[in-house]
């Protein structure tokens, strides 16, 4: 199983001194750290307006750290498709693969916040139509031999082709997801998935289920079982201190970043997001004994590699690992980055013990 960078650049904190500025290029440091600690990927989110993250082009962040690393692969966390015309994306990202060598693991999600809709004038209500239409989109221009056409009930368009293409045959691909309709999406397209455990224990059933459900949906439509992945939280914590701050810590995250985020009231939450309404319970009743395994990892290095064993056995193929939650200090980040990869990540095989050993 390997492991990858993650973060959705979170700031919006009561009395924070961090300016979004100051966070991004921590962000920075940070990805590029993980590159010398061989992290096999970095994932950068995508949030507008300072609702929740304060990064707005992932794709720009990731052009930076493509020139000036050679291993680490780079990734949307992810990409909020409705946002932007998909023509347009498919362009950026393959040529994301063009100057980085190959090296992007793109991803693509609908999002959940209203609030970054609006300014756009995107459609919020029915952006899984929307989705699900770009994502295909995406698809069959980087898998094109030349111009195609599409007709669809949100886009139209004659004889486009992408310049320049993508250097992956296939280009790596996938769909986050919070549910079932955009677990079948991936296996329907043939792309790989990831997902969050915490959604998909509140939604699905767990990672099991999860990875049942796409591997019937990929067989189903006769598609080879991509990559699988999921999202942790994670914080150290070597005694019962260390572990009660960051508990709050987390729950600060939820509370002041997250409940305003999600589509959670009943009287104006779109159909395709009904699933949000209970979370959205759930968070704002959270507790800190709430906090486990199914979500969040805390604890010591022993702890966090038991947990992520059980990940592991669930049929995962990498998870990525989100650090700076949470308003943690940087170089607090940048130690728990490397004491994972020192402590944790040589209790499983993966591309970070290749690089490892290379050096």
């Amino acid at each position: 199983m390997d492991f990858g960078y993650f973060t959705l650049s979170d700031n919006h904190y009561a009395n924070n001194t961090r300016t979004p500025n100051e966070f991004v290029t921590d962000i920075l440091d940070e990805a590029l750290y993980a590159d010398e600690l061989n992290f096999r990927s970095a994932w950068i989110g995508e949030h507008h307006f300072s609702t929740l993250g304060v990064n707005s082009s992932p794709e720009m962040l990731l052009s930076f750290i493509a020139a000036r690393t050679k291993n680490i692969r780079l990734a949307p966390a992810v990409t909020v498709l409705p946002l932007h015309h998909p023509i347009r994306v498919a362009e950026q990202w393959a040529t994301l693969d063009l100057i980085s060598g190959g090296r992007v693991d793109f991803a693509s999600g609908r999002g959940y916040d209203r609030r970054e809709y609006i300014p756009f004038g995107a459609n919020f209500a029915d952006n899984q139509t929307i989705f699900e239409e770009g994502m295909e989109i995406i698809r069959k221009l980087w898998d094109a031999t030349g111009p195609i056409s599409h007709h669809g009930k949100h886009y139209q368009f004659d004889d486009v082709e992408v310049t320049p293409m993508p250097i992956q045959k296939p280009m790596s691909m996938y769909v986050a997801s919070f549910s079932a309709p955009s677990i079948e999406l991936a296996g329907r397209i043939g792309a790989g998935l990831i997902v969050a455990p915490f959604a998909a224990v509140m939604t699905f059933g767990g990672l099991t289920d999860v990875n049942r459900l796409y591997t019937e949906t990929c067989a189903k439509h006769g598609n080879e079982k991509k990559r699988l992945m999921c999202s942790y939280f994670i914080h150290f914590a070597d005694d019962a201190a260390e572990e009660e701050a960051a508990r709050a810590r987390q729950i600060r995250y939820y509370k002041e970043c997250v409940l305003d985020a999600l589509p959670g009231d009943p009287e104006n939450c779109p159909p395709s997001y009904r699933y949000f309404i209970d979370m959205v319970k759930r968070l704002r009743d959270v507790q800190p004994k709430d906090l486990t395994a199914n979500s969040v990892l805390i604890g010591n290095s022993a702890q966090i590699t038991e947990a992520l064993k059980g990940v592991e056995a669930a049929g995962y193929d990498e998870v990525i690992l989100y650090f700076n939650v949470g308003r943690k200090d940087h170089q607090q980040t940048k130690d728990e980055m490397a004491r994972f990869m020192a402590e944790v990540a040589p209790h499983f095989q993966g591309t970070h013990l290749t690089a490892k050993a290379a050096e």
